[in-house]
């Protein structure tokens, strides 16, 4: 009310230097968990660095320090992303147990998800560095992946089962008759995205376990 008559607005303070040294990587670790909430509640765009510094407990000047303002911090937490991916990431691994472990990263931590969902829909985010798609067309060179798909529909089509738990609970609900934050459903729906995963195959995959939904037909193939 005051703003709007014409009172001035108190300048901006930068943080005092007691601030700054006052365990500077705590500071950074609860922006960048307090930007995460944000950013997944609200979307790039609509979320305030002052919502930010508020739910992080600190001078908001600091994601100004620390990270050169909100577009810094973002891609700061996407770079957060590729060390955690990279613990766990193992290009040795089948191409079904690979992706049922982004999904177990998803249901650990649905943030990722739904902040890459609101991306999406508004745009309002950083541009994104063009996707390294070698490790599919590895994988589909080895035969785990069909030579008539396109290595970045299958991308999309792995992010798209990763995140619909997290996108779409309604429609878990609906098409599941379950609740997607369950151990039933998750562990349900971790074998079902297995079994579409192994169905992307040229053919079987030395080392790879067989689907059982499919050995009867197989079985019966061969008689």
């Amino acid at each position: 009310m005051s703003e709007m008559q014409g009172t001035p607005k108190k300048p901006r303070r930068s943080p005092a230097p007691e601030e700054r040294k006052l365990d500077p990587e705590r500071s950074r670790r609860l922006l960048l968990e307090a930007a995460m909430d944000e950013f997944a509640e609200k979307g790039y765009a609509g979320a305030r660095v002052q919502d930010i510094a508020d739910r992080a407990g600190v001078n908001k000047q600091l994601i100004n320090y620390h990270f050169g303002g909100k577009e810094g911090l973002y891609k700061e937490i996407g770079r957060a992303w590729l060390r955690r991916e990279a613990d766990f990431n193992d290009p040795g691994l089948p191409f079904d147990e690979l992706i049922v472990r982004y999904l177990r990263e998803g249901f650990a931590d649905p943030r990722g998800n739904r902040l890459n969902a609101w991306s999406g829909l508004t745009g309002a985010t950083p541009e994104d560095e063009p996707e390294d798609l070698s490790d599919l067309r590895r994988r589909q060179a080895n035969g785990e992946i069909g030579e008539d798909i396109d290595p970045a529909m299958v991308m999309l089509l792995c992010i798209c089962l990763v995140s619909a738990p997290h996108t779409m609970p309604h429609a878990v609900r609906q098409f599941f008759d379950a609740d997607p934050g369950s151990p039933e459903f998750r562990e349900h729906y971790a074998e079902q995205l297995r079994r579409v995963v192994r169905r992307l195959a040229a053919h079987d995959v030395p080392g790879r376990p067989s689907d059982p939904a499919t050995r009867g037909d197989e079985d019966e193939a061969t008689r």
